[in-house]
């Protein structure tokens, strides 16, 4: 790709994630859900154009960023691979999330995916979890792996390249009804 959209693909999602750090205010250790179409941000179709220069500039940025704001990173496969997500080991054993045996490559699991896996410390694939919070790039649908009640989070950046971005939240459930006090330290 072209150093120059190369280089607004960066400070975009430099944007994106000072923001969402932000509005989030995510506890330490809590987990954020990922999921990245290369190809959407490229301005492809979602699936036929993956791209490791984004996935691993992407990736890259990502990854400094949780590591600033003390949170657990988990990046969402394409569905060839079932939508399966890249974790680190210790994280997935200390939230019991079961390992699948899989490792994600350019054309089943996306580029993104394998940018994560080739950089974290220690990865492994989980089918399932609930996270705190994510961000969508190119609609790969990460609420599937969003803990209930998911909260919408508008960003001021609704494009990364070619890719629609989403973003959310979670909040504890409200149970009880009318007689019921809630925390509001949570």
């Amino acid at each position: 790709m072209q150093e120059i959209v190369i280089k607004k693909i960066k400070l975009k999602w430099v944007d994106v994630l000072t923001e969402f750090f932000e509005r989030t205010n995510l506890r330490k250790n809590s987990l954020v859900v990922v999921g990245c179409s290369t190809s959407e941000v490229s301005g492809s179709k979602i699936g036929s154009n993956s791209n490791q220069e984004i996935g691993n500039l992407l990736f890259s940025v990502l990854a400094e960023a949780a590591q600033t704001n003390k949170v657990n990173l988990a990046i969402q496969c394409c569905e060839h691979l079932n939508r399966a997500l890249v974790i680190e080991r210790n994280i997935a054993r200390k939230l019991m999330y079961p390992e699948v045996n899989a490792k994600p490559t350019l054309h089943a699991g996306g580029a993104f995916a394998v940018a994560a896996f080739q950089n974290m410390t220690d990865p492994i694939l989980v089918e399932n979890i609930q996270a705190d919070a994510g961000i969508d790039i190119g609609d790969t649908f990460i609420g599937m792996h969003l803990k209930p009640v998911v909260v919408p989070l508008r960003l001021k950046v609704k494009q990364i390249g070619g890719a629609h971005l989403t973003s959310a939240g979670t909040r504890s459930k409200l149970i009880g009804g009318a007689r019921a006090e809630y925390r509001t330290d949570i």
